[in-house]
């Protein structure tokens, strides 16, 4: 037999094999040496590829503080000599879900700041501000980016990478009547922005499956899991139901899980790596520059040329601008090493997990969004890593021997 003929045959045995077995929810082969299925579960769209979750796999360890404000984003405007100062920070979970809205806000305020200048300065080169920059040179200004650090060791690199724009971004009894609105305008800009990321080499942005699990009755959008939240954190997701896929309920032999309820949905992916070096090149090509420098006190504006400013410091933002609304939410990542095959995402029992292509993202919170509230330490707790990745992997074994 030829070479074509060789694979042409393997095509179709393959392709048959396929559909053969995707019609089979619950099929998978017999356990490896590991204890993780060799090859895939299948649910009805298709296959589920288990996750290698063993701890010698974990190839590092991350922490972020996310910048929360019970009220919300600060976007506001301020005088500090003869420099005008627009402030794009405090976006809590949600800074590169929201990054292009809020963008196109403080952008607009920029430029009547300048007063007839061309040129902005921006401080701050993680997520927020390099969509600030970027959207800044689309008006046809001449953008300064100012930063202690560059991506990736931004904190936002460290970002879990999911599309989730009212995650910690206002709690209901601080925001003000305007937020709510405000807030739909700043998802649907950044949700139309992303669009155009789509299918781009690297998959800087994708569309990728989830799936949420229990053994107890979740009700529409994690409702159990919120109702045992202390803060009342602003929920807002319905207002853009129209554009986001709404989950949806699987029933009990369209699914290999093992747990009694399980949702279906489709959320976009954000992988940072690829994502982030993705802007860092289109503001230099667009003749940006990016100059490292830390400040201390805002008096150490007036050693900036421009006149008008677009403050996009993040947490940062608590000590250089002395801004005591900014409650630190800590967040920990076990990363795994990327895996073939593998582009979906999780929440069972107390994990958030998200496969993306750089790295395989295990992320404990119980207690859901308060947890890690008001906790400032950045140092990373192995201990807490492991014990997420092998909560993962007994979801695999609950699902090998119920086949």
């Amino acid at each position: 037999m030829d070479r074509r003929s060789f694979l042409q045959n393997s095509s179709a045995f393959a392709g048959l094999s396929v559909m053969g077995l995707a019609g089979c929810a619950r099929r998978v082969t017999a356990p490896s040496a590991a204890g993780a299925p060799s090859l895939p579960f299948y649910d009805a769209v298709g296959p589920i590829i288990p996750i290698r979750a063993h701890v010698d796999r974990i190839f590092r360890i991350t922490v972020c503080l996310r910048p929360f404000r019970p009220a919300g984003p600060r976007m506001d405007v301020e005088r500090v000599g003869d420099k005008v100062v627009v402030h794009n920070y405090g976006h809590g979970g949600s800074g590169w879900s929201l990054s292009w809205g809020s963008a196109d806000v403080v952008v607009r305020k920029a430029l009547e700041a300048a007063n007839g200048s061309r040129e902005v300065a921006v401080l701050g080169c993680g997520a927020l501000g390099l969509t600030a920059a970027i959207t800044a040179q689309r008006a046809g200004l001449r953008v300064t980016i100012y930063a202690k650090e560059r991506p990736p060791n931004v904190r936002s690199a460290r970002a879990t990478g999911s599309w989730t724009p009212d995650s910690r971004i206002a709690l209901t009894s601080a925001a003000s009547p305007e937020f709510a609105a405000q807030w739909e305008a700043m998802a649907r800009t950044s949700f139309a922005m992303y669009q155009s990321y789509l299918g781009m080499p690297g998959n800087p942005i994708e569309w990728t499956d989830r799936y949420m699990l229990s053994d107890h009755e979740q009700g529409q959008g994690g409702g159990q899991m919120r109702q045992s939240e202390v803060h009342d954190f602003a929920h807002y997701q319905e207002r853009i139901a129209d554009i986001t896929p709404r989950s949806q309920e699987l029933p009990a032999g369209t699914h290999p899980f093992p747990t009694k309820y399980a949702q279906r949905t489709t959320s976009l992916t954000f992988n940072v790596a690829d994502y982030s070096r993705q802007l860092m090149n289109d503001f230099m090509i667009a003749a940006g520059t990016i100059e490292t420098r830390e400040l201390n006190s805002p008096q150490e504006l007036a050693g900036l040329s421009q006149k008008a400013i677009i403050n996009c410091t993040g947490y940062g933002a608590r000590q250089l601008w002395s801004d005591e609304s900014i409650v630190p939410v800590r967040g920990q990542i076990a990363w795994l090493i990327p895996q073939e095959g593998v582009h979906y995402g999780l929440n069972y029992k107390s994990l958030n997990v998200l496969a993306r292509r750089d790295g395989i993202v295990i992320q404990p919170a119980p207690g859901g969004e308060d947890f890690g509230w008001n906790d400032t330490d950045e140092q990373p707790d192995r201990a807490a890593a492991e014990a997420g990745v092998l909560e993962l992997q007994e979801l695999y074994d609950r699902m090998a021997k119920l086949q």
